[in-house]
């Protein structure tokens, strides 16, 4: 298994906890991004830097992914072509995406991209919550828990 980090608005609190679990395991993980991040010197953690534009990182993380893999993001659309080609996904929430649940995330983004066009306010995602924080943290262990050994 490889950790994939849609990194451009991965929360700080998230990476660290992806850079101690990848460093636990022994697990290789990779930040793709389109500015640089900075990453702890490690064998198995590397940032990639990709070029600015729409989907460019999210293109960049599907280009390489493999079944099996895993990818961190809150992008539903790069979710739902992670989960298409076999591997998981999960939010910064903790939340993991599955092929029985991502069709209702992406009505969801839908509807809400089409009332904020129309001039409706909807808000925004709420702040990252320390119970957001240890959900993404026991769903990372239990991943890596049960991944078979490469």
């Amino acid at each position: 298994m490889h950790i994939w980090v849609d990194a451009d608005a991965c929360p700080v609190v998230i990476r660290d906890i992806l850079f101690r679990a990848a460093e636990r395991t022994g697990t290789d993980l990779t930040l793709v991004a389109n500015r640089w991040i900075q990453v702890r010197p490690s064998k198995n953690i590397r940032a990639l830097q990709v070029a600015a534009g729409f989907d460019v990182a999210d293109n960049e993380i599907l280009r390489r992914v493999e079944a099996g893999d895993l990818v961190v993001t809150a992008d539903i659309p790069l979710a739902a072509e992670v989960i298409a080609r076999g591997a998981l996904a999960l939010n910064p929430r903790g939340e993991l995406y599955t092929a029985e649940n991502i069709r209702q995330r992406l009505n969801m983004r839908d509807f809400m991209d089409t009332l904020r066009a129309s001039g409706i306010d909807t808000g925004g995602q709420p702040t990252l919550h320390p119970r957001d924080r240890q959900a993404f943290a026991n769903q990372i262990d239990r991943l890596l828990a049960r991944r078979t050994p490469s």
